[in-house]
């Protein structure tokens, strides 16, 4: 694992595993990580359900991002902090998983995730089915080499429309090369799923912030649900990103997200976003 997975991968070890109903794991976000939005310990759980889903089908397949459900956000992580993750699998075969997962800080949960699916795929068509064994064995071991994560770059956005307090627009460029591609995935490079909805949620506090109940505070993101991820996002491409605010009190705002690519949907959710405390 010293050579793989060192720039998007979000467990350090797996600490318990009940094959087909729960796993339990860690990671620790770098010192020097210089970017790790809320998104990324969402990835982190489910991460950990993909060991499990890896392990129990034998390396034949591995699940990608599909339908959550429900994520709730109580907290953020701090550069240097662990992650205690864990995940309880309600259903995992080779054509999909199903799970809800938590983390926390030193006993305090700041993530749940709740009603996740992924569907399964051919793993061969992502990677080495010998490697990702080989990186489990390490991972249920020893655990894998501390300080692998330097933090993601913030996403690239141009606003091509602003109805202020209304509905945003914008074009989101993915890069053609980046090194969260190496682990994401070696085989057939695909952007990931937290890295759209964290710039979907960047846009929809900017539209928030406008809200006159809202006007200029500090908000973050509190809630996301029916998450839809319908296809693949390749280097390269260019995504429409849209956010519409449906309602906002003095406490927090709810908005509808969405993204498509030439016209074809590729990603939904819905997000609320509160006064930080």
């Amino acid at each position: 694992m010293a050579e793989r997975f060192r720039a998007f991968s979000f467990v350090d070890r797996i600490t318990r595993l009940e094959p087909g109903r729960r796993i339990e794991g860690r990671y620790t976000v770098p010192a020097t990580a210089t970017r790790f939005p809320a998104s990324l310990m969402a990835e982190a759980v489910g991460q950990l359900a993909a060991w499990a889903a890896m392990s129990q089908v034998g390396f034949k397949h591995r699940p990608v991002a599909g339908l959550a459900g429900e994520t709730r956000y109580e907290g953020t992580v701090a550069p240097g902090q662990t992650l205690e993750l864990e995940a309880d699998i309600e259903r995992c075969d080779e054509e999909a998983i199903a799970y809800g997962g938590k983390a926390s800080i030193a006993g305090l949960w700041v993530l749940e995730l709740e009603h996740c699916v992924g569907p399964m795929l051919p793993m061969e068509e992502f990677d080495a089915p010998d490697a990702v064994r080989d990186d489990f064995e390490t991972l249920i071991g020893p655990g894998a080499p501390a300080g692998r994560f330097n933090g993601v770059a913030a996403p690239t956005i141009k606003l091509i429309e602003h109805v202020a307090g209304e509905r945003l627009r914008a074009e989101l460029h993915v890069p053609s090369d980046a090194p969260f591609f190496g682990d994401h995935f070696p085989r057939r490079p695909v952007f990931p799923g937290t890295l759209l909805m964290d710039s979907l949620s960047t846009l929809a506090l900017q539209l928030a912030r406008e809200a006159p109940s809202l006007h200029g505070a500090e908000l973050a993101p509190s809630r996301v649900t029916d998450v839809k991820i319908r296809s693949f996002t390749t280097p390269g491409q260019t995504l429409e990103l849209q956010v519409d605010l449906l309602s906002a009190t003095t406490e927090s705002a709810q908005l509808k997200l969405a993204a498509r690519a030439e016209g074809k949907g590729v990603a939904t959710a819905r997000i609320e976003v509160s006064r930080r405390a």
